[in-house]
Order: C-alpha cells, then sequence, then structure tokens
C-alpha cells in the first residue's frame, strides 16, 4: 500500500503523512469539537478550553463521581489526556496509565523504571507534570531525560531516545508537545547546575532526531550554532563555564495556522545576574517567548519578559493562543502571566507587544512595561545591590505559577490562580567574585532568598481577567497560598481544585461557586473536560507532588506524603459514586527516647539539610506531602537505617536519590538535627 501524504487545510505548509495523523491533526486543532483531550492544553493553542456545553450552570448541582481510581504515593499533580475513551497519565516519577473513562478500570501500565535510572536528577526532580498523545502513542519524558513513545493500546515501548547528555544533570518534567508529525520536548536543570538550555524535535513516528534549539549561547569561536551568533553579544564573561540556564521545562505552544513553535524560557544559572554575566547584558534568550520555524527550528523571533533577570522570573507559564479585537482591529495573539506579575498580550505574527499590565495586587520591582521598547520599568533598588536586600513581590513562586490559566472564548476571559507572596533577596553569605556551581546536583542559585515577613498576608486567588483591556473581572479566595489548575467550558464554568481537599465548579461570568467536591485530598493538578458516547465527563487527579515540598514553610495544613489520596477522580451528570473512607492523618514525631540535643551538631545538621533535602522534605524538615517528613522515620534513632538510606540508596527505586558524597560527620550532623526537629515537635504536642 502506498504512503499517503496529506495537505492539511490550516497547517501552513507542513505536511502530515497518512490518514491516522491527519485525524490525529483535527483532534489537536483549537476548532476541535471537544470530544477528547489529547495534549495538556487539549489543543496546540493550549487554551485549556473545553468546548462542550452540557454540563452548565442550570445542572450543575446534579454532577457527581462517577469512579475512583487510587494511584498510591509518589507525585499525582499531574495534567491527564483523553482520546477515544481512554484516559492517559503519569504519576510517581513516570509511570503511565491508561484507564478506562466511562469505568475507570485500569487498561494498562507503564514504569518506565526512571527512578532506578536517574541518579542525582532525582535530587532535583520529582515526576511529571504530563503526557501527551499522537496517533495511537503515547509520549512521556522522564526523570532520567529520556523521551518514550508508547503503544496506547498496550502500552507497549515502541521507541525511547536520550534526550540529554550522559552525566549533565538534565531531567525533564514538562509535558511533550505534538506539532506536525513531530513531537518537542525540553528540560529542566538550571537552578542546580551547569546547565545550558535547549529544546529538541523528534519523528513522532520513530524517534529520529529532526532539529535541536539551544536557548542561550554556548562558547563563541567553539560553538556555532544558531542561538550564539544571535545572542552572545548580549552576554559577559564566560557564562559558558555556568551553563547559562534558560531551559523549556513547560510552556510549548503551536500555531498550526504559521507552523510556528512557541517556547516560554526560564531563568538564568546562576539566578544572580552579576555572577552570571558580570552584571552586564539582556542575557537573551532567558526569561522569553522565543518563536520558531516548525519545520526546521529556526529562530522567526523573541519577546524577553525581564531582561538580564536575576529573581527566577522564568517565561514558562503557560503560553495561550487567543484572536482578539483590539482597538477596533482583529489581532492574533498570546497571552501569558508569567511570574514577574504583568500580563502580556502579544502580536503572535510578529512579535511585538501589545500590552502589559499587573495581574496582582502588589508588584515592587518594576513601576510597568514600556511599551514602545517592550521593557519594564524597573525598580533600581531591586537588584539588590552593594549588600542591600529587597522584598521583591512577586516572589520567585511567581504572581501565577506552571499550573495553568484557562482562556474561553465564549467569555473571552482568561482565568488565572493568582499568588500574592513576596520574598526577600540578597547576596548574604555569597562571595560574588569567587562562587562556584555546587557539585552534586543540588540546588544553588548564587543568592539568598526567604519568603518575605513584611507587607500584605499570603494567599491565592482564582481571578478571571479581560485581556483586551487589562482589567480584573472578579476574583474569589482559594484556600492557603497557591491553588489548583484550571479549566473552562462552553458551559460557562471554570472547574479548579485546592488545598482543602475540594474540587469546585465556578460561575465563568461572575465567579459564584455553583458546585463543591470534597475529595478528601489536595487538588492541584488541572482538569479536564471530554466526551465518551454522548456522555460529557471531568475528570481531575488529587495529592500533591512536583516542586510542592519547597512550600511548607507558608502552609497552614501539612499534607501526610503516606496517607494522603493520590486518585483520579471522574464527574459526569447524574453521577451516584461514593470514595473510600479517608485515612486518618497519620502524622506523628518518631519515638526517641534516647535522643539529647546539642545545638552545636544541630547548626551543622540543619546546612547539610538545607542544602541536600529540603527541596523535597520540606523547609524545617515539615513536610508538605511530596515526600514523607523526616521527622516521623523510624529510622532516625538507628544509624545504620539511616546510612542505609542516605548513603547507600536502599530506597532510590522509589525516588529517595543517595547522597554518597557526604562523610560519616555530615550523616551523623544531618540525623541529629532531624532527630532534634521530630523532639522539637513531640514537645510542642505535649
Amino acid at each position: 500500500m502506498l504512503a499517503i501524504v496529506l495537505a492539511v487545510a490550516g497547517l501552513g505548509g507542513a505536511a502530515i503523512a497518512g490518514k491516522g495523523a491527519a485525524e490525529s491533526h483535527a483532534k489537536l486543532l483549537d476548532t476541535a469539537s471537544g470530544d477528547d483531550w489529547p495534549g495538556f492544553g487539549r489543543t496546540y493553542g493550549e487554551q485549556h478550553f473545553s468546548p462542550l456545553g452540557t454540563i452548565n450552570a442550570s445542572n450543575i448541582a446534579h454532577l457527581g463521581l462517577v469512579w475512583s481510581n487510587d494511584l498510591g504515593p509518589g507525585n499525582s499533580v499531574t495534567g491527564p489526556i483523553e482520546v477515544d475513551g481512554v484516559i492517559y497519565l503519569a504519576n510517581r516519577h513516570n509511570v503511565i496509565h491508561a484507564i478506562d473513562a466511562k469505568s475507570g478500570r485500569e487498561l494498562w501500565v507503564h514504569d518506565t523504571d526512571a527512578a532506578a535510572r536517574a541518579g542525582h536528577r532525582l535530587r532535583v526532580a520529582w515526576g511529571t507534570r504530563g503526557v501527551a498523545w499522537w496517533n495511537g502513542r503515547i509520549y512521556t519524558g522522564t526523570t532520567d531525560g529520556r523521551l518514550i513513545a508508547l503503544d496506547a493500546k498496550t502500552g507497549t515501548e515502541l521507541w525511547s531516545v536520550v534526550t540529554v547528555g550522559t552525566d549533565d544533570i538534565r531531567y525533564i518534567t514538562g509535558a511533550p508537545r505534538i506539532f506536525g508529525d513531530k513531537v518537542i520536548v525540553g528540560h529542566g536543570g538550571a537552578d542546580s547546575g551547569t546547565t545550558r538550555g535547549y529544546v529538541t524535535a523528534y519523528d513522532a513516528a520513530t524517534g529520529k532526531q529532526l532539529w535541536r534549539f539551544y536557548t542561550v549561547p554556548g562558547q563563541p569561536g567553539v560553538d556555532t550554532d544558531e542561538t550564539t551568533q544571535l545572542t552572545a553579544k548580549t552576554w559577559a564573561g564566560e557564562w559558558w563555564k555556568l551553563g547559562g540556564g534558560g531551559t523549556v521545562w513547560n510552556a510549548i505552544t503551536y500555531d498550526a495556522a504559521t507552523d510556528t513553535v512557541f517556547l516560554g524560557t526560564g531563568n538564568g544559572y546562576p539566578w544572580n545576574h552579576r555572577i552570571r554575566s558580570q552584571g552586564q547584558g539582556d542575557n537573551l534568550f532567558l526569561c522569553s517567548i522565543v518563536a520558531l520555524d516548525g519545520k526546521n527550528g529556526k529562530y522567526k523571533w523573541h519577546y524577553q519578559i525581564n531582561p538580564g533577570e536575576t529573581w527566577d522570573f522564568n517565561a514558562s507559564m503557560d503560553i495561550e493562543l487567543a484572536d482578539l479585537t483590539i482597538e477596533g482591529r482583529q489581532r492574533k495573539v498570546l497571552i501569558t502571566a508569567p511570574k514577574n506579575g504583568f500580563f502580556y498580550v502579544i502580536d503572535r505574527t510578529n512579535g511585538q507587544l501589545i500590552s502589559a499590565k499587573p495581574y496582582v495586587d502588589k508588584v515592587t520591582w518594576a513601576s510597568g512595561i514600556d511599551l514602545a521598547s517592550g521593557r519594564p520599568i524597573e525598580n533600581p533598588l531591586a537588584r539588590f545591590a552593594g549588600g542591600a536586600s529587597f522584598d521583591m513581590w512577586p516572589s520567585f513562586v511567581g504572581g501565577h505559577s506552571w499550573l495553568p490559566m484557562a482562556y474561553s472564548p465564549s467569555t473571552r476571559l482568561v482565568y488565572i490562580p493568582t499568588i500574592e507572596i513576596g520574598a526577600t533577596y540578597s547576596e548574604t553569605g555569597i562571595d560574588v567574585a569567587h562562587w562556584q556551581p555546587p557539585k552534586g546536583n543540588v540546588t544553588d542559585v548564587g543568592l539568598y532568598t526567604d519568603f518575605a515577613t513584611d507587607g500584605p498576608p499570603r494567599r491565592s486567588y482564582l481571578q478571571a481577567y479581560d485581556p483586551v483591556t487589562q482589567r480584573r473581572v472578579w476574583q474569589v479566595a482559594t484556600p492557603g497560598p497557591v491553588s489548583g489548575g484550571t479549566v473552562a467550558t462552553a458551559g460557562g464554568l471554570v472547574f479548579q481544585g485546592g488545598l482543602d481537599g475540594t474540587f469546585n465548579a465556578y460561575s465563568a461570568a461572575d465567579g459564584r461557586l455553583l458546585w463543591s467536591f470534597d475529595a478528601g485530598a489536595p487538588v492541584l493538578a488541572p482538569p479536564i473536560v471530554y466526551r465518551v458516547a454522548g456522555r460529557d465527563y471531568v475528570s481531575v487527579i488529587t495529592g500533591t507532588g512536583v516542586t510542592f515540598g519547597t512550600y511548607s514553610s507558608i502552609l497552614t495544613k501539612q499534607a501526610d506524603y503516606r496517607t494522603q489520596a493520590h486518585r483520579v477522580l471522574t464527574f459526569a451528570l447524574g453521577g451516584k459514586a461514593k470514595l473510600p473512607a479517608a485515612v486518618p492523618d497519620t502524622l506523628q514525631p518518631v519515638d526517641d527516647p534516647e535522643f539529647r540535643p546539642d545545638a552545636a551538631i544541630s547548626d551543622r545538621g540543619a546546612l547539610v539539610y538545607g542544602t541536600h533535602c529540603y527541596v523535597c522534605h520540606g523547609s524545617n524538615a515539615v513536610g508538605a506531602g511530596t515526600a514523607p517528613d523526616l521527622r516521623t522515620s523510624a529510622l532516625l534513632p538507628d544509624p545504620d537505617s539511616f546510612r542505609g538510606v542516605v548513603l547507600e540508596g536502599a530506597l532510590t527505586a522509589n525516588g529517595m536519590p543517595r547522597f554518597e558524597e557526604l562523610s560519616e560527620a555530615q550523616l551523623g550532623d544531618l540525623r541529629h538535627y532531624l532527630r532534634q526537629q521530630a523532639a522539637a515537635w513531640r514537645r510542642s504536642k505535649q
């Protein structure tokens, strides 16, 4: 049988080979019916919008649980997808599940063995944010840096490619994206070592590498790639020895009409501009939106959100495509709410900035964005020069994190899970002139940060935002410092979960709470809406994961890693299912009657903990649910068992990395610190 090449309308010159690929492309168009949810944001344009309207304000009271499926412990803040009645998702370290959407029956499970293979990458990677579908295949990036294609019907591995260097620290947590018979993936790793960011496009059928685009320059005179030629003059010093950063760990969007791929790039490495680039230059393409030709990965244009970035204000939050009428003119735009607190509307055909206004209540680092130059009007104090400190609003957490916003073409509003948290930035304890990247893949960004104690209370809220007028239309408070990802529907609804364990539906028009379900566990993952056999469904995953451990010091309620429910929940009109009885919170400090505190040893151990452990296990050893609370560990009184896990890697397959470089003295200091923290907890309960 001869291969058929179909030129699909609207693809802007790219070709789709074969009937199956053409049908797959049709499912991913922003104009698709909504029967399926095949990509992280549903379609190429990443709007997180469902055109289905059967579930609406008039009948939302009858929405009920149809089934639930327990996933077991481990990261579950992941966006599921659905195609042809099957839900696909990843939990833990890239364990892929296929589940019948109507019944909740598990069809297959594929463990990529990523935790056992990841080595030091486990120290800063937590799992995955999502998967992708194309033409009968499921794609996942793994903690150890592979891109894998699975047969969607059986879970059998079809191909696997290594997208990172053998000995580097890159890892993949973002969902791969599909475009024009290709699959594209980036990586993380710009917070803990010498990482130069890039994205790579592969043939979706075979895994053959087609092109790679670097997001920051290499060494001039040695590296001859396009990015080095375009951007090296915007850097200073010997930045290539530090890697540069600029990783594309989340935001990738595709415009099928023009065959353009849009990247949202990350922070520099290290964060501190004075170390990374001698405090000089814009450092392209850090913290930028970069447009590439989908055929060959060639540069088209860029817009830099934060020139000379030094605060972790990366531009990796979701980029969504929209067609808006602005000043009487129809504009093809992309919209994004990055960390820095400004909402950007950009002409996606040429990169022209149309508007940028604050979407959060407090911004201290800049007074605005100059529309003529496109550059921020910075507060000069924000660069904390000469030993000063600065209270930065928003913080490195961002006014909006990676948990996606949603754009509704029906209401023409954007629904943003918004964060109001400040942080203090300084160079306290940093030797700028002699700073060197840490060894062992542990976080060190070349500056000091801590959550700010002054200013308004930390809070989060869901807001509806008009991208044309750049004004907030409504807002509703959400519990805790962060809230979940969103989906908007043609039924006039916005679905979102919260840290309090509720899964909620709001009126897209005015923010009224129309429906709420007690999920029994935090709900942070983005929901999806789809149709199977004429019936509309809503699915979401419960539980914490990814970088949530770093929030432990500002949480109002602690989550238990071992007992919190990591589940898939699926709802439909008329659903009558019930959740299993909740497992009681069993968090208790370990009984350790032989412990005798020593302040000097504990102080040394706190430094070891802060360098190696807090990202997963939480600030001050207070767990946030992403990993066990170590104050409860039965290993603490037993030095041999503690050594077996921390130094020898007894639990590597479960996602606990080994820290073989620690000396026996450091190991003892760390164990003492954790025992001291457990003892303090015991005293507080007396």
